[in-house]
C-alpha cells in the first residue's frame, strides 16, 4: 500500500481493519485484517466506497441541516418565526420538503433536448461534491492530498458554467437563456479576480497543496491577507449567485430564471447544488483563510474545523439578508474596476513583503499583517470612492419658468380656465369661496 495512503487517518482505519497483516499496516501496529490474506485489492476497493459514501452522505446531511438552519437564521433576521412545525422547532422541515419534491410531477417541455435537459443537473451538482474531495476535514482526515489542490478547485468549480449555460440552452425558453447569458457574464466576471485573489495566499505558502497551506499558516491568513480574503469572499458570494448577486434567478425579473422549466428531483438536485456550493465555499474560506483544522488542543481538530465552517455560512446568510440585488451593470463594474484591481495590488505587495521575508516566521508573519491592514483598507476605500454614485449638482430655480401660487386667496385669472372663452377650455377660476 502506497505511504501517501496511510498517512491518511481516514483511509488507513478503514483498510487496515480490512487488511491488518498487510505489510505498510503491520508496520503501523495493526493486528490481522477481517479479511485473509491476497484480499488486498478488495480491502482497497471497499475502503474506497466507504469513504466516498461517507463524503457523500455527510455533505448531503450538512445541507439538510443548513437549510434547517438557515430557515431558522432568516426568522430571526425578519423577526418571525420560521419552521416550527415539522419535529422540534421544526427540524424535520427539510426532510419534509425533500420527500415532497420527490414524488411530484417530472415535466420536460415539448421542445426541449432531453439528452442535454436532463444531464444538466446532474452537472451542477457533480462539481459541488467533487470540491470535497482534496478539503482537509482534520488531522490526516482528507480524500485526496492533491498537490495541486487550488488548481483542482479552480477547475472543477468553473464547470458550473457550462452546467447552467446547458440546462437554459435545452429547454428552449427564451427567459432561462436569457437568465443563463448574465449567469456566464457573471460567473466569467468573478472567477478571474477570485482566482487572482489565492495568489497572494499560494506564494505566502509556497505551495498549491491544501494541507500544506494549513500548516503555513503560523497566523490565520485572514490576518495577513485582508485584502485577498475580502476580494474571495465577494467573489465567491458571486460564484454561488447569492444576493446581492443573485441575477441568474432574479425572481422579479426572470422568475426562476435557468429553472423555470425544471420539476420534481431535476430542480431538487439544482437546490441541492447551491447549498453543497454554499457549505464547499466555506470550507475553502476556512482551509485558506482561518486556519483550517488548526486550533487549541486538546480540543479535536475536527472541532475546530466545523465551528469555522459554521461561522463562515453564518457570515453567508447574514451577507445575504442585510444587502439588496444589485444591477447587472453595478455587479460587472464592481468586478472589473473594483476588485480586479484590487488583487494587483495584492499580488505587488505580497511580492515586496516576500522578497523582504522569503521564509516568513510567525513574527514575520505579523508584521506582514501591520503593513497589509493598512493597505487593505486604504485601497478598499479609494475603489469605493470610484465606484461610488456621482455627485450630482445642486439645481437652482429657473427665472423664467412659470411661478404658480400656492395656498392663495384665489387662482390668477392667466391660470383659470373660462368655459365661453374663446381660447379654448382651461381650469376654472377657484377661490377660498368656491366661485367659478
Amino acid at each position: 500500500m502506497n505511504q501517501a495512503f496511510l498517512d491518511n487517518s481516514l483511509w488507513r482505519n478503514i483498510y487496515c481493519v480490512l487488511a491488518g497483516d498487510s505489510a505498510g499496516c503491520a508496520a503501523r501496529d495493526y493486528a490481522s485484517g477481517s479479511l485473509p490474506g491476497g484480499l488486498e485489492w478488495l480491502a482497497f476497493a471497499i475502503t474506497a466506497l466507504a469513504i466516498i459514501g461517507l463524503v457523500i452522505n455527510g455533505v448531503l446531511g450538512g445541507v439538510i441541516v443548513l437549510i434547517w438552519g438557515e430557515r431558522r437564521l432568516f426568522g430571526r433576521f425578519q423577526s418571525r418565526t420560521g419552521p416550527n412545525r415539522w419535529g422540534p422547532f421544526g427540524m424535520l422541515t427539510s426532510v419534509a420538503d425533500a420527500i415532497k419534491t420527490m414524488f411530484k410531477e417530472d415535466v420536460v417541455p415539448a421542445d426541449a433536448d432531453r439528452i442535454l435537459f436532463n444531464l444538466a443537473p446532474i452537472l451542477i451538482a457533480t462539481p459541488a461534491l467533487l470540491v470535497f474531495a482534496v478539503i482537509p476535514f482534520g488531522i490526516g482526515t482528507y480524500v485526496a492530498d492533491l498537490n495541486v489542490g487550488v488548481l483542482f478547485i479552480m477547475a472543477v468549480t468553473s464547470l458550473t458554467t457550462l452546467s447552467v449555460l446547458t440546462a437554459a440552452w435545452s429547454s428552449a425558453n427564451r427567459i432561462a437563456i436569457l437568465s443563463a447569458l448574465r449567469s456566464v457574464a457573471l460567473l466569467i466576471s468573478y472567477e478571474i479576480p477570485m482566482a487572482l485573489a489565492l495568489v497572494g495566499v499560494i506564494m505566502l505558502a509556497g505551495s498549491l497543496s491544501l494541507g500544506q497551506i494549513i500548516q503555513a499558516q503560523g497566523i490565520p491568513f485572514i490576518l495577513v491577507q485582508p485584502l485577498a480574503f475580502f476580494v474571495f469572499f465577494i467573489a465567491a458570494m458571486a460564484e454561488m449567485a447569492r444576493a446581492p448577486f443573485d441575477l441568474t434567478e432574479a425572481e422579479s425579473e426572470l422568475a426562476a430564471g435557468y429553472l423555470n422549466d425544471y420539476a420534481s428531483m431535476k430542480f431538487g438536485l439544482f437546490f441541492l447544488a447551491e447549498f453543497m456550493a454554499e457549505i464547499s465555499t466555506s470550507a475553502i474560506v476556512t482551509t485558506l483563510f482561518l486556519g483550517g483544522w488548526k486550533g487549541w488542543e486538546p480540543i479535536p481538530s475536527h472541532f475546530w474545523f466545523s465551528a469555522k465552517l459554521i461561522l463562515v455560512l453564518f457570515v453567508i446568510i447574514w451577507f445575504r439578508m442585510t444587502l439588496p440585488r444589485l444591477r447587472i451593470d453595478q455587479v460587472l463594474k464592481f468586478a472589473w474596476k473594483g476588485l480586479f484591481e484590487l488583487t494587483l495590488i495584492n499580488i505587488v505587495v505580497t511580492a515586496i513583503l516576500i522578497g523582504v521575508w522569503p521564509q516568513p516566521t510567525t513574527a514575520q508573519l505579523w508584521m506582514m499583517a501591520a503593513v497589509n491592514w493598512p493597505v487593505a483598507i486604504i485601497s478598499i476605500w479609494l475603489v469605493s470612492k470610484l465606484l461610488g454614485t456621482t455627485n450630482y449638482e445642486k439645481t437652482s430655480p429657473d427665472s423664467e419658468a412659470p411661478v404658480y401660487s400656492v395656498a392663495t386667496e384665489s387662482i390668477p385669472k392667466s391660470s383659470a380656465y373660462i368655459a365661453n372663452s374663446v381660447d379654448g377650455p382651461s381650469v376654472g377660476a377657484v377661490s377660498k369661496k368656491g366661485g367659478a
